[in-house]
């Protein structure tokens, strides 16, 4: 069967690749209010795609946000049930002038395809797409039961298929997701995510005087509201780079000792991760910890952006009344959102500087999670994706936050396999973003075989 499907793919690169082109000519972009038509448009192109395949029951299910699209094939009795998701919405590509070649133009150059939605994440959805054609052309059936949730949201927060998922546990009721939105840990090494850290996303704004005020006439006796929010986010950090909000490091459980013994084994350098991902002078973070500890299996805090006072051309000597700091906290498992943000915001009130208020918004927060690398699915997948490689797959976390999969496992009670076909170096969210061609191939055989494998098993 396999090497039915993989004969399919093969024969029919071109026109695989022609359609992904199509769909990332859409410039879906889910926050500029501008491109709402594209998104919906994007939307209809997922509908009418999972129509093609032989997919029922489709729907676009309208939100307060960007549309939802649903299918399924429910037709396997006594097979599994898969929950596939994915996205259709894509970041904004600003910016323009660093691309070098137009951003929803799809290109080809050095073996990788450029343009904005390429890996993240039209290019890894699209292969759950075409890995049902495939099977149902070589086979006329599927050998599981498949249901697919994609949503147009997930680069603005994905409030809407939250909720979704929240009313609907019935209709979306499944034994495992999949997911194709992570990257594999190095060019040819077929990599399993089995962790991701959470994510809480906030405001901080400080006020200072009841206006701007003049510098001269003021300066030296008027609080300062920029610089008393720069106080205020320094005292976050030591020198060293450990965090001192206070109960930051609650309810952190050290990953297990099989599980740091692996990330030891796989092929890391950090003077190259620090010279060719990095690109900074030094790395920073917590003293005693390596680099894959800080970024999978550690809480941080960034600052993200700073505004306020006067940032024009020329010269304008205000004291500024106002200023915000846009700030966020990733968690690992086990941390409570809700028991985090209580801890920011009294750690906020009790380190405020003489003379300024300050108040916290919580923009949107996600918990951290783990999912059992022994679970059958995820052993298959395993299995599957290492026979399409031809090495072991590897089992990593990783330090960003894909809220869904929390609350799959807290809605439908089911895990995830993150199982993703990007490279460390696509360039998610920046110009020249690009995905390598060959392993959306390879990607569509892999989810493939992983139907097939998992079917055979039940």
């Amino acid at each position: 069967m396999s090497a039915a499907t993989d004969a399919f793919v093969k024969q029919n690169r071109e026109r695989l690749l022609s359609e992904l082109k199509e769909f990332i000519r859409i410039p879906s972009i889910s926050t500029d209010p501008e491109h709402a038509a594209e998104v919906r448009r994007a939307a209809e192109f997922v509908a009418d795609s999972l129509r093609r395949v032989g997919l029922e029951n489709i729907e676009i299910i309208p939100t307060e946000g960007h549309p939802l699209v649903y299918a399924d094939w429910l037709h396997a009795p006594g097979k599994p049930t898969v929950l596939c998701y994915g996205h259709y919405d894509v970041q904004p590509a600003d910016p323009l002038e660093l691309w070098e070649t137009p951003p929803f133009e799809p290109t080809e150059r050095n073996g990788n395809l450029y343009a904005r939605g390429a890996v993240d994440d039209k290019g890894q959805m699209y292969m759950h797409v075409k890995a049902i054609e495939a099977l149902r052309a070589t086979n006329g059936t599927l050998p599981v039961n498949v249901k697919f949730l994609i949503e147009g949201e997930e680069e603005v927060g994905g409030a809407s298929i939250a909720k979704y998922v929240a009313e609907h546990p019935e209709k979306l009721r499944a034994d495992v997701a999949l997911v194709s939105d992570t990257a594999m840990y190095a060019e040819g090494i077929p990599t399993l995510c089995i962790g991701l850290r959470g994510l809480v996303y906030m405001e901080v704004e400080a006020s200072g005087p009841a206006r701007d005020l003049h510098s001269g006439l003021y300066g030296g006796a008027a609080p300062n509201a920029v610089y008393g929010l720069i106080e205020l986010l320094a005292k976050a950090k030591d020198e060293a780079g450990a965090l001192r909000i206070t109960g930051i490091y609650d309810d952190v459980d050290e990953p297990a000792p099989a599980e740091l013994a692996s990330w030891k084994g796989l092929p890391f350098s950090e003077r190259e991760f620090l010279e060719g991902e990095v690109g900074s002078a030094a790395l920073t973070g917590e003293p005693g910890r390596s680099v894959l500890e800080r970024v999978w299996s550690r809480p941080t805090f960034e600052v993200h952006g700073i505004a306020g006072g006067f940032t024009g051309a020329g010269a304008k000597t205000v004291i500024p009344a106002k200023a915000t700091a846009k700030v966020s906290i990733r968690l690992v498992p086990r941390q409570e959102p809700e028991k985090v943000v209580a801890a920011f915001k009294e750690w906020v009130a009790r380190n405020t500087p003489s003379g300024i208020r300050t108040s916290v918004r919580v923009l949107s927060a996600s918990p951290g999670l783990v999912v059992n690398p022994d679970h059958r699915a995820i052993e298959i997948a395993a299995r599957a994706f290492g026979d399409v490689f031809g090495k072991q797959t590897v089992f990593t976390r990783s330090g960003g936050s894909i809220p869904i999969v929390g609350d799959f496992a807290k809605h439908l009670g089911i895990p995830t396999i993150l199982m993703g076909f990007g490279l460390p170096d696509d360039g998610l969210h920046s110009p020249n973003e690009k995905y390598k061609i060959e392993n959306y191939y390879l990607g569509i055989m892999t989810l493939a075989h992983f139907f097939e494998q998992y079917g055979a098993s039940a």
